[in-house]
């Protein structure tokens, strides 16, 4: 396994983060595995060298923060050796204070996510998305607040237009708080408007690209179907994917992919998670693992070099997207 800055910080994060949001209740999304399902995915991924964990106290309302604070102490893993990411914004409860960015809502998450953690801090605390109802004043403070406290060593965010982000990165500097140091955005083969204003504000000013659905949820398998979408549960109830990939020139990626595959002899989620991890400034892909094969077949990608043709011949058959936001 390698291991490169995140961002510009000192931290040392593995080539692949694994992600979590597939470990929790199917009550949440029929997919998702339970707990004694996930246990030999975080076992593989920590055996393989991955030592950055990404969840969020939305995902399965909790109980994936949960799976991941039992499994990393079940594997007795030290604390100083692993990353651990999670993110707060989206709805946890009906109540009005229980969503959002505020003052109230970010100091009563990162303790609510501390505890299922088992943890007394995180690496990495990320805003899941922007919330526009409260002053980005107010939520830079908290947020600088929980860094200072200690419960917080490094901030991120993720989606959001790159406009908005400059403007959080700004009042940032210009307040004297917290950088954020990583962006979480939405970035494939399959969907690359990300490369028009994001991807070059981050590198431009330092942050770390931490993408998210790297193999388009599983599109560039070349499994899915524009009539009925797939054979797979995910494929045929996945509605965000089903909204944002299944147009004609996402196929024709998709036969790309697949006549680079055959000729490597590898797979296809090797050659395009091999493709995002060579886009500049990213410094660790979120990778779901469902099925043995998915992490064996993104540990293979890590060893996999596209050259300039292949990269021209990916690039060449992408078209443009509608802007999006998962």
């Amino acid at each position: 396994m390698d291991y490169v800055n995140l961002g510009t910080t000192g931290t040392k994060v593995s080539r692949l983060c694994l992600g979590m949001m597939t470990y929790g209740s199917k009550q949440w999304r029929a997919w998702v595995l339970e707990e004694e399902e996930s246990r030999p995915y975080l076992r593989r991924a920590w055996e393989a060298g991955i030592n950055f964990y990404d969840t969020a106290d939305m995902y399965s309302r909790g109980v994936s923060e949960e799976i991941l604070g039992r499994g990393l102490k079940e594997l007795a893993i030290p604390r100083d050796r692993v990353v651990i990411a999670t993110k707060l914004c989206q709805p946890m409860g009906d109540d009005p204070n229980h969503r959002g960015l505020s003052r109230k809502h970010i100091v009563h998450s990162i303790d609510d996510s501390l505890r299922r953690l088992q943890t007394d801090y995180v690496d990495l605390y990320q805003i899941h998305r922007l919330d526009p109802t409260t002053p980005i004043e107010e939520t830079l403070i908290a947020l600088n607040d929980l860094v200072r406290a200690g419960k917080v060593l490094y901030l991120g965010a993720s989606s959001m237009p790159a406009w908005q982000f400059a403007r959080m990165l700004y009042k940032a500097d210009q307040l004297g708080l917290t950088r954020f140091a990583t962006m979480q955005n939405h970035y494939n083969l399959i969907y690359r408007e990300e490369e028009r204003e994001m991807n070059p504000l981050c590198v431009a000013e330092g942050v770390g690209l931490i993408p998210y659905s790297p193999l388009a949820r599983g599109f560039v398998a070349g499994n899915r179907r524009d009539k009925d979408f797939g054979e797979t549960s995910r494929a045929k109830t996945d509605d965000l994917a089903q909204r944002f990939y299944y147009q004609p020139s996402d196929f024709a990626v998709v036969d790309c992919i697949t006549a680079i595959a055959q000729q490597r002899g590898v797979s296809n989620a090797q050659v395009a998670l091999a493709w995002v991890l060579q886009q500049p400034g990213v410094s660790a892909p979120i990778i779901g693992a469902s099925k043995p094969h998915h992490l064996d077949d993104a540990l293979a990608a890590l060893s996999v070099k596209l050259d300039d043709a292949e990269l021209h011949s990916l690039k060449e058959v992408y078209q443009p997207h509608p802007a999006q936001s998962l």
